[in-house]
């Protein structure tokens, strides 16, 4: 199924346009969702929408009393960039805020192998900026055109994955997300931690088929954290008074249980003012309910071997 969507109502920081998307889904096989679009480089609205996020970063870097350091987003942004620096901060650095916090206090809880998801833009610096633990392997979800301009600004400025840590990309635009996590190693019976900021999500159905592959690989209690476009609720139901009510039927009806966070709560917890004006995301954290096709797997196996140890038994008292 094609899908040419545009972002008239999204906000600023994942504006794309004129993006066409293409999602392969039948009863059998769900094999993932990518990326085709037919820009130029020159002007490319995945590119832009990422230098973009970067700039905000930069900007509350630079604050007197920054809510997170970013010492890599200057390298993403022009060099007549306008700084605002105002006392108010910004849904958009709230929420990276939070996803920071919630990302490093869950990994730092797993003992032995931690594994990160993060579905980005292709500029997200978390995977070098962030105190990650020992033994961390991060998987990056991002257009690959994007994180590739990205990852060479980042090896001019002497960027590095912490020690002990293994980064790794999947590209957005592959037809197997979820096979291609395994293939790097991705390991469904071990706990793991997902975040989405930034990836560009232009329908409801591409968001179902980045729950359904989060369930499928997600050990059960897994989080998944981040942001969703609020214009996806309006193509459901278009009122904001039933978000919370379409928000726990869509993450339901894929295995989690959601929680929506409110960017007040948020600021007034870090002591931040929060900027006026509306912001066109949904901030929440959702828990895996189920358990991940590799459980699954591994319980299979097992009650298979207890009833052929069963049967032999029986088969030696005759």
């Amino acid at each position: 199924m094609e899908c040419l969507s545009r972002f008239g109502n999204a906000p600023a920081i994942a504006t794309v346009s004129n993006v066409r998307f293409k999602f392969k889904t039948t009863k059998t096989q769900r094999t993932g969702l990518w990326l085709k679009a037919k820009v130029n480089d020159d002007c490319d609205p995945l590119l832009q929408a990422a230098i973009n996020a970067a700039s905000l970063r930069f900007q509350e870097t630079h604050r007197p009393e920054p809510l997170f350091v970013d010492p890599y987003a200057g390298c993403f942004v022009p060099p007549d960039i306008q700084m605002d620096l105002k006392k108010h901060s910004h849904h958009y650095c709230l929420a990276t805020k939070f996803i920071d916090d919630k990302l490093l206090c869950t990994a730092n809880h797993i003992d032995g192998l931690k594994q990160v998801v993060l579905l980005t833009d292709g500029m997200d610096t978390r995977p070098y900026r962030l105190k990650w633990p020992t033994s961390t392997i991060i998987f990056d979800i991002s257009p690959e055109r994007v994180f590739k301009n990205s990852t060479e600004k980042l090896e001019g400025v002497g960027s590095k994955i912490p020690r002990s840590c293994v980064f790794l990309h999947v590209p957005l635009e592959s037809s197997k997300i979820l096979q291609n996590l395994r293939a790097k190693g991705f390991n469904g019976n071990q706990p793991s931690i997902w975040a989405i900021q930034g990836l560009p999500v232009m329908t409801l159905a591409s968001f179902e088929e980045i729950l359904f592959i989060i369930s499928s690989l997600a050990l059960n209690g897994c989080l998944f954290v981040g942001e969703l476009p609020a214009w996806l609720t309006e193509t459901e139901i278009g009122n904001k008074s039933t978000t919370k009510k379409w928000m726990d039927k869509l993450f339901m009806s894929n295995g989690f249980r959601v929680d929506m966070v409110s960017y007040n709560e948020v600021s007034s917890k870090l002591g931040k003012k929060l900027a006026p004006g509306s912001y066109k995301n949904i901030l929440f954290v959702a828990e895996q309910l189920r358990y991940s096709d590799d459980q699954m797997e591994t319980w299979r196996r097992e009650f298979q071997r207890v009833e052929e140890a069963g049967d032999e038994e029986g088969f030696e008292e005759l």
